[in-house]
């Protein structure tokens, strides 16, 4: 799966979101295989954030001034927030430009490959808890609901991926959304 994810995300061009007023940001979409399974790892974002308080989200964050690049942005961000070291993960490629609607922050996701069994440390001050999510529960049509939302005067297709009691939602979700679309339509996934 590793090979073909890089392919299909290195064949196509990046849509980047240039808006001066936004503020850059990056994540990274973390796999991992798990008992012969490929997961997703997932944080859940504790109540004392400044932004997306309790959300469930991709480990990431902001750009800094010392950052070279967004790419190091999710990187660095990763190891603060869950303690994936940057050297142990194997950057299959980026997705497009995700704009967030209410925070104002335009995110850069990366995708990656990271060893598991992983000893994970979280940030007390960032995440409540890790989800580790089998993307067959994600791709399972039956834990997606799609609508029709409005923010201000954009009106938007919203996702929500249910997983037990979680649901992944807004930005997160259309970055997953328009991940699996890709790999779907590459002929990765079912």
């Amino acid at each position: 799966m590793r090979e073909k994810i890089r392919a299909i995300l290195n064949q196509r061009e990046k849509r980047q979101i240039i808006d001066l007023d936004a503020v850059p940001s990056a994540v990274l979409v973390p796999i991992f295989e798990k008992d012969g399974e490929d997961h997703i790892l997932f944080t859940k974002r504790t109540d004392t954030v400044e932004h997306h308080k309790g959300q469930i989200s991709f480990p990431g964050g902001k750009r800094n001034i010392e950052d070279e690049t967004l790419l190091h942005t999710a990187l660095r961000e990763s190891f603060e927030e869950v303690g994936i070291r940057p050297e142990d993960v194997d950057v299959l490629g980026d997705l497009d430009d995700e704009k967030t609607l209410v925070s104002n922050y335009i995110v850069s996701p990366y995708v990656g490959m990271i060893p598991y069994p992983y000893h994970f440390k979280t940030s007390p001050d960032e995440v409540q808890g890790l989800l580790e999510v089998p993307i067959s529960s994600l791709l399972d049509k039956n834990n997606l609901r799609e609508e029709f939302e409005t923010s201000g005067s954009v009106r938007y297709r919203a996702y929500y991926f249910y997983y037990g009691e979680d649901i992944i939602w807004g930005a997160t979700s259309r970055i997953l959304k328009r991940f699996f679309d890709l790999i779907c339509a590459g002929g990765e996934a079912g």
